[in-house]
């Protein structure tokens, strides 16, 4: 039997099994049904998740077998973990000559059969695998194949949610006994808990400006590298398709009566009307790809994935490209028809400011915008259809969406942005609450109470600016961002 060698970074891959502190604990569903599901599928008696230390393999899950750990030297998994990127599959272990002398082949459980996707962590290390048995020698199809790797990526997925679930019980944990301390104190400390909310807000502001900045880069790297082939290759193909149109031209010229078989499939193709629409063709590839190009700037731009610190940025880009990323909110639905943008922009100089987080409090006061409008529409829908007798319906709609964005400089030096829709307005009750912490008047998934909040600490605490808005019931809302200029 030939003994496993180790990784080239064993000593990495070890600490990435000890970061989830998974040896030796207990049982859980999550692993057993996976494992149990990499049975079913594979149709193997024994089903494994091993975890490979440095001197043993242990079993977290089985089925199949009450062993609970093997010596690391005839763990048939140490073979996996050093093939990362690849399933070991072992149809008849009595013909490889690794393990035909293996003492679990010629002894109890005489296993015949293996196959192990390796478990690997989301910095690449395998720490273990996801392995099935049998007694006898089988193959396992493509499907198999397919599913046993997937369930691997679910072990992972598992052991990723165990670790961060045990951090997040920890925070929990922690900001629990923090707030219960405070309570404990006088009136006086109630600023500091006020603090701390702010901070947290922060917090949040920051985690969804960071998962954007990564959706942001994760959608330009797809979509530059195969938009950049294109792009550049479309000028190549115009100039081949070029020359053989005019080498086409040449036979035409030389050779005025082609052979009866070549004119008909000349007239079949309509030759004359391809030469004339070829140019049309580029042309529209050129522009379209152009026009992906872009869209990857605006998200860039919207995101400002380099820009953390504070910026001389023109502030209209920011919210052209909210209003891009909004674009699909704003055509025709069921419920109203498109929603028209009124733009009155002034000349306004750069303005310093946090891009991001700007970006963030437009694409907040629009989406916001669209939802009042959406609101208004739902609610006239209701009552014409409780009315169906009412004279004259026309009447009754509300008028056709729109909103109306503004800039301008106010008296007191400050860039303003005046965002107004005709929606379906903010009632008194809500106006007393709708700049605190997880206050929501929408439906339970729809919203999360953090937007006007988190824009009042943009505005307001980050900027040093002010939040102002206006509104009446039925008539729609006006939200003011009052930014200060640099004296």
């Amino acid at each position: 039997m030939q003994s496993p060698s180790s990784p080239e970074n064993e000593q990495n891959r070890l600490n990435a099994l000890l970061k989830y502190n998974i040896l030796d604990t207990e049982s859980e569903q999550a692993f057993d049904d996976l494992t149990a599901l990499a049975a079913y599928i594979c149709g193997t008696p024994i089903a494994l998740v091993t975890l490979i230390d440095d001197s043993r393999q242990w079993f977290k899950s089985k089925v199949g077998t009450e062993v609970t750990q093997t010596p690391r030297e005839l763990a048939f998994c140490a073979y996996t973990i050093c093939q990362p990127e690849h399933l070991l599959i072992v149809p008849n272990t009595l013909k490889d000559e690794r393990f035909a002398n293996h003492p679990l082949v010629i002894s109890d459980p005489n296993i015949r059969f293996y196959a192990g996707a390796p478990l690997v962590t989301p910095d690449g290390f395998a720490i273990g695998s996801l392995c099935v048995l049998d007694r006898i020698p089988r193959e396992l199809s493509l499907e198999q194949k397919q599913a046993l790797a997937a369930l691997s990526r679910q072990v992972i997925s598992q052991l990723e949610l165990r670790i961060n679930t045990a951090k997040l019980k920890q925070n929990i944990s922690h900001l629990q006994r923090a707030e219960k301390a405070l309570l404990s104190k006088n009136q006086g400390l109630i600023q500091i808990v006020n603090k701390l909310r702010q901070t947290q807000v922060q917090l949040i502001l920051r985690e969804k400006m960071s998962s954007l900045a990564q959706m942001v880069a994760g959608i330009a790297h797809e979509i530059n590298n195969p938009i950049n082939f294109i792009h550049a290759n479309i000028d190549y193909l115009k100039t081949g398709l070029q020359d053989i149109v005019n080498l086409l031209s040449l036979y035409q010229k030389h050779y005025p009566q082609p052979h009866q078989e070549i004119q008909e499939q000349a007239d079949a193709i309509d030759i004359d009307f391809l030469i004339q629409d070829l140019p049309k063709l580029f042309a529209s590839m050129l522009g379209g790809s152009q026009r992906i190009e872009n869209i990857i700037l605006s998200l860039r731009n919207f995101a400002r994935l380099d820009e953390s610190e504070k910026k001389f940025v023109d502030i209209h880009e920011g919210i052209e490209n909210a209003l891009l990323f909004l674009q699909h909110r704003l055509n025709a639905t069921e419920i109203y028809p498109q929603i028209k943008i009124i733009k009155d922009y002034s000349n306004l100089p750069r303005i310093e400011c946090y891009p991001a987080q700007l970006n963030q409090t437009f694409m907040n006061i629009l989406s916001n915008a669209i939802d009042a409008i959406e609101d208004l529409w739902v609610e006239n829908t209701k009552n014409m259809n409780s009315n169906p007798d009412q004279i004259d319906c026309l009447n009754s709609q509300p008028a056709a969406p729109k909103i109306r964005i503004r800039t301008g400089i106010s008296p007191e030096n400050y860039a303003f942005v005046r965002i107004a829709d005709n929606g379906v307005g903010i009632t008194e009750a809500v106006q007393k609450r709708m700049f605190d912490l997880f206050f929501t008047t929408k439906a339970v998934g729809k919203g999360t109470g953090l937007g006007l909040s988190i824009i009042y600490q943009i505005v307001v605490k980050k900027h040093g600016g002010h939040l102002k808005y206006k509104t009446r019931l039925g008539k729609g809302s006006e939200f003011i961002v009052e930014i200060p200029l640099k004296k």
